[in-house]
């Protein structure tokens, strides 16, 4: 049993959209292959076959929890007849690891990984039929866990980021450059420190900030969007790290040393690179396709 899920309170438990017709919704835990425990919920068809069905693990966005956006994606695609888990990533919501509110291009694509482990050995699922949906910053995780994982039937990347790209780069590629990167790892190594001295007297690493709030009024249309979703009564949650305090400060350090797309033309199986005409983060997806070759 997973000790987070143990101490959450799920008596006023809230999602941030209503269960659809027809599905039902319910708890499950399963282990990656680093030995933390993840937490998801498996959404089903109320009248799915008692074998051979189609499944989906859904995970997304970066810092967002399985009560928010892919809750919702599942849910929405149990309505379509697929039996559909969304997932909280390692060290976030109520999936264990320590310490919280980290992350890793690696261990984060093993948490897709340990998803398709626990489909593939449902007996009302069919292992040939399995797929997976990473949502803005998990759409990188989802094309990275693809370009590994055979046994992936169908990904699909909606509204991607590049997380890697995205940290190492910053927005539109406008610190690409050597000095940039230097500062910004002499910064992570000096936060590193800090935090070291405040874990060794009884506190916590340093948080990053979730979404902005008060909201400027000169903000991007994109950050207002954000505002809009994680800030309001519509999408927050109180797990979720765009809703709350965001993630530790030095949790960017792998992401900054890691490419998540290297293997992206390898991908022999289907990839669906989805997104919205005027998305500002529309030049990752773009660029993810032209990588890909199969399919």
């Amino acid at each position: 049993m997973n000790p987070n899920l143990a101490k959450i309170d799920r008596t006023n438990e809230h999602y941030t959209f209503e269960l659809a017709q027809g599905v039902k919704r319910t708890t499950v835990t399963f282990r990656n292959h680093f030995g933390i425990e993840l937490a998801g919920d498996l959404y089903s068809p109320e009248n799915a076959a008692s074998a051979g069905n189609a499944a989906l693990a859904i995970s997304g966005p970066f810092g967002a929890v399985k009560e928010q956006s892919s809750g919702f994606y599942a849910n929405q695609m149990a309505s379509r007849g697929y039996i559909a888990m969304a997932f909280d990533p390692s060290y976030t919501g109520e999936s264990g690891g320590e310490p919280r509110y980290m992350n890793s291009p690696d261990i984060n694509t093993e948490d897709f990984m340990a998803a398709v482990d626990f489909l593939s050995t449902r007996e009302n699922i069919d292992p040939e039929k399995i797929g997976i949906i990473g949502i803005c910053g998990w759409g990188g995780m989802a094309i990275n866990t693809a370009a590994i994982d055979t046994r992936i039937k169908a990904t699909v990347a909606s509204t991607m980021y590049d997380m890697s790209r995205v940290t190492a780069n910053g927005y539109f590629d406008s610190a690409n450059n050597a000095e940039a990167r230097h500062e910004a790892r002499k910064a992570l190594m000096a936060q590193r420190i800090e935090d070291f001295k405040a874990v060794q007297a009884g506190g916590t690493y340093k948080l990053g900030g979730g979404v902005v709030d008060p909201l400027p009024e000169d903000a991007p249309y994109f950050v207002k969007d954000y505002y809009n979703y994680y800030k309001t009564p519509r999408g927050y949650h109180e797990r979720s790290l765009n809703s709350n305090g965001g993630w530790n400060v030095t949790a960017s350090t792998s992401l900054l040393n890691t490419k998540l797309l290297a293997y992206a033309e390898e991908i022999q199986s289907a990839v669906m690179v989805l997104h919205g005409e005027k998305a500002h983060s529309r030049y990752f997806g773009e660029d993810a396709f032209k990588r890909l070759t199969c399919c």
